[in-house]
């Protein structure tokens, strides 16, 4: 049975600090029993007519394998309406979206008979589900292990086939990009799609990469989508590199029907770092860190316009990291490394200053035995710091904040790292932890620590305009007994929702969180 609370709690954040009110309301709908034990969220989108869709892959047998899709509607009062089991297991999964009243889910296939990987669409009406298969693009190739494998730090070009599938970010287009060889025969070619699945651009790439690898990382159309901007990291390929020499500088890369045109924005002793484009009124804005030497360490924020038809630069902007955020983020220790973040969302405000977060994320592996007494190779994916930015319309810096927390996660990392939204110059931050509470160090340091418990606290964390911190724990572990999927929400600002997918086991649950201020 579903309720529905409103917070109205009072917080300390300082001895100095009383009363706040968080501006947020949230709704619980009713545990429904799932047969699926073993799953993950992969697609949540808004279907039409207030309907929300999800789609899980799921998995059974004494050793886990994919067996197909599992569909799920919810009307506006979290009620289910309707679910339906697509039992394709044939490829491997990359990303779905919503339009025209389609559910299009994109998959990439290899056919050992015809040694070719085929990018395919399946489609169908929501509501009367009945998917039919479109074919995008065929490559030939033989079989490479994990040609979708991302991986942030180090990219492999040598497997003989590399591919990356790039949204942007309201899912109007998406951009694939195919990096193909076979001896001498060495090719690079990105294909463009509109939300329709009609194909926008087909660009040879190839005689860009005599030199350097790309390994795209973000994706902006033009207003007219007549253009587009990837971002990425070029990968020089010079056999030998001295320990002091860097391996790829960052380039924005522009796609239209008069071909390539790729620029880079290092300047001497400053190299950028985890760069991102955005689209300000007709202005495209590169915005990120930035590193003065050639090591993995950034050293504080870069902003820049660019000219979308040359991508000549104007002057950067660049910002070393203040004071308050070291201090945020080490205290007082000495050995000061700020390294390894990746950018979760950018927005301008209403007054023209630029919004941006970012989390430190990284992967680790070790040798552990098994049961049987064999060695495997685990992996683990580390959710760490959140790094949050506001620059003011001229790209200086306002404020730069860091919230500390460890997170670390072997499997489905829905239920680690955050989720943020923007309002009123507000930043708010949603985080899961098994904590009851975070420590606050000096008024100002605030460090959250993954707990132990099966169960999960939500806490929102408040940046105001000025970058001034608050919390609270919006949502207890014993009201919500299903721990949220708190970093893949599906987000509607136009009223200001977020909706979260809650499961564990058999039970599975819907929660809406609304954001008043």
């Amino acid at each position: 049975m579903k309720h529905v609370l409103r917070f109205c709690g009072a917080f300390f954040l300082a001895l100095a600090v009383h009363g706040q009110e968080m501006p947020v309301d949230y709704q619980f709908g009713e545990k429904y029993n799932d047969r699926y034990r073993y799953s993950n969220l992969m697609t949540f989108s808004e279907a039409g007519s207030g309907n929300i869709l999800l789609v899980r892959a799921y998995y059974t047998g004494l050793i886990l394998k994919p067996k197909g899709y599992f569909i799920e509607r919810y009307n506006s009062d979290l009620e289910l309406i309707d679910e339906y089991n697509y039992k394709f297991r044939d490829g491997e999964f990359v990303d779905g979206f919503t339009a025209n009243g389609q559910l299009y889910l994109l998959f990439l296939e290899y056919d050992p008979e015809r040694l070719s990987y085929t990018y395919s669409v399946h489609g169908s009406p929501i509501g009367g589900f009945e998917f039919s298969r479109r074919e995008l693009v065929t490559i030939p190739s033989v079989y490479v292990e994990n040609p979708l494998d991302k991986n942030y730090y180090n990219r492999n070009f040598n497997s003989g086939f590399s591919t990356t599938v790039l949204f942007d970010r309201d899912k109007r287009a998406f951009a694939i990009s195919l990096h193909y060889k076979k001896g001498k025969d060495n090719r690079h070619r990105i294909l463009v799609y509109n939300y329709n699945l009609s194909p926008i651009l087909d660009t040879d790439f190839s005689a860009e990469i005599e030199e350097k690898n790309y390994a795209f990382e973000g994706l902006q159309m033009s207003p007219d989508f007549s253009a587009a901007y990837l971002i990425g990291k070029a990968y020089f390929k010079k056999r030998r590199f001295k320990a002091e020499e860097r391996r790829f500088q960052y380039e924005l890369v522009k796609l239209s029907s008069a071909g390539a045109l790729s620029a880079s924005y290092d300047e001497p002793g400053k190299f950028a770092e985890a760069l991102k484009p955005i689209w300000k009124g007709d202005k495209l804005v590169c915005a990120g860190f930035y590193a003065d030497r050639k090591d993995n360490r950034y050293n504080g924020l870069q902003y820049f316009e660019v000219d979308p038809e040359t991508l000549e630069a104007g002057p950067i902007r660049y910002n070393p990291f203040s004071e308050q955020f070291m201090f945020d983020k080490f205290g007082t220790e000495e050995e000061k490394v700020v390294k390894n973040l990746i950018f979760k969302d950018v927005r301008f405000d209403a007054s023209g200053a630029l919004l941006f977060n970012a989390e430190e994320y990284f992967v680790t592996r070790s040798i552990e035995m098994n049961a049987s007494g064999g060695r495997v190779q685990i992996e683990r994916f580390h959710h760490n710091d959140i790094v949050s930015v506001k620059l003011d319309p001229q790209g200086g810096l306002v404020w730069a904040r860091n919230i500390n927390k460890t997170e670390v996660t072997q499997n489905d990392g829905a239920y680690a790292s955050y989720s943020a939204y923007t309002k009123n110059g507000n930043t708010y931050f949603f985080i899961s932890t098994a904590s009851d509470n975070p420590q606050l160090l000096n008024n100002e340091r605030l460090i959250f620590r993954q707990g132990l418990g099966r169960n999960r606290n939500v806490f929102l964390i408040r940046l105001d305009p000025a970058g001034k911190l608050s919390y609270e724990k919006i949502i207890d572990q014993e009201e919500a007994r299903l721990p949220l999927m708190v970093s893949k929400p599906l987000v509607l600002e136009s009223d200001d929702t977020l909706y979260f997918y809650a499961k564990r086991g058999t039970k599975k649950q819907l929660v809406s969180v609304h954001i008043q201020g």
